[in-house]
């Protein structure tokens, strides 16, 4: 390599450290000022006991971005992640309280439940050439359906079984624990299952060679593929973490809610999504980091349970959103035109 070429490897390093720099800057900052506002609003908003509600419902939201993270990085789009975090909560409640399959075992099983429809994802994706868009859109309606075929649409309880089951105290008890509050504050464990698994993937995404990867392939696939990367098996790695991340987002929810709907997930879309672009992650793939995406989880989190607070009403919630993610796309697209003209 040349100077000029080191120079300009240079250049471009430094200036994305810019951009980055700049974005999780705008993203810290509205965070911050969204806080204060409720505060100065309602005053009684700032409690610890507040913080810990945000925090937990920060916390599906948080560890299904994760997964779509990896997928929007490598180049790609995952829309069904909601249905598979339905089809997983669903699957797990008629295996334990309606098939008497102990929930030890029951878990595990609605992980792979996740893990294989990932796995199909991947191999529709990479196989037969299908646009992510597409395939991932078809699965989620796919998905919804086999969840109200396998809950023949019927709402379940383990505290309260249906007539004629029994479900062993010390396994409600543990499945309720991996949720439970704790503290003085009342911090839900699913706060720390959330930080535990953002560092994995954070180590995943940013200090290892699968991670190094998956930005090369959805940076530049064409070059990927003339550098012989395994452009194919990253991919299906990475619809397969999504998809698995998405059981665990659902088991956990259904630990602390303790109750499964037959269209449980499906909400998620949306915020999830926003979530991962207001983070700063890439529609062209190549971007995405693992602090950005807990913080665009962390701020529709705010956003959510401060105007839920102030009860404006569900359109002003919905109006929020949608702004906030048309104005990350915007950013993202216009930061990105200027790289564009850096380059030239």
């Amino acid at each position: 390599m040349t100077s000029a070429d080191q120079s300009q490897a240079r250049g471009s390093a430094a200036n994305a450290g810019i951009d980055l720099a700049l974005r999780m800057g705008g993203l810290l900052a509205a965070i911050i000022v969204v806080a204060l506002v409720f505060i100065a609003i309602n005053p009684n908003v700032a409690n610890l006991n507040m913080g810990a509600s945000v925090l937990r419902s920060m916390s599906s939201v948080a560890i299904m971005a994760l997964g779509l993270t990896l997928v929007i990085v490598v180049g790609e789009i995952d829309l069904s992640f909601g249905a598979t975090y339905g089809l997983a909560v669903n699957g797990l409640a008629v295996m334990w309280i309606f098939g008497g399959i102990p929930v030890y075992l029951a878990i595990p099983l609605a992980i792979l439940i996740g893990t294989a429809v990932g796995l199909f994802n991947g191999l529709l994706v990479t196989s037969l050439r299908i646009p992510s868009f597409i395939v991932t859109l078809g699965s989620y309606n796919l998905l919804y359906g086999i969840s109200l075929w396998v809950s023949n649409t019927a709402t379940f309880n383990p505290v309260y079984p249906p007539p004629g089951t029994t479900i062993p105290k010390e396994q409600i008890d543990f499945f309720i624990g991996l949720t439970q509050s704790v503290g003085s504050f009342r911090l839900s464990l699913e706060v720390v299952w959330m930080i535990g698994i953002a560092l994995v993937v954070a180590f995943l995404l940013h200090r290892s060679l699968f991670g190094f990867r998956l930005m090369a392939i959805g940076g530049n696939p064409r070059a990927a593929e003339l550098a012989r990367l395994p452009v194919r098996k990253y991919k299906i790695l990475a619809f397969v973490l999504c998809g698995t991340l998405a059981a665990i987002a659902g088991i956990l929810d259904f630990s602390f809610i303790q109750t499964s709907q037959p269209n449980t997930g499906l909400s998620y879309t949306f915020p999830v999504f926003a979530a991962v672009i207001i983070g700063g992650a890439s529609l062209s793939g190549g971007k995405g980091t693992v602090i950005g995406t807990l913080g665009g989880a962390l701020l529709l989190a705010e956003l959510q349970l401060g105007l839920s607070i102030l009860s404006p009403g569900p359109h002003v919630q919905q109006i929020f959103l949608g702004a906030v993610t048309i104005g990350a796309v915007a950013l993202d697209l216009g930061l990105t035109q200027i790289r564009k003209r850096r380059a030239a």
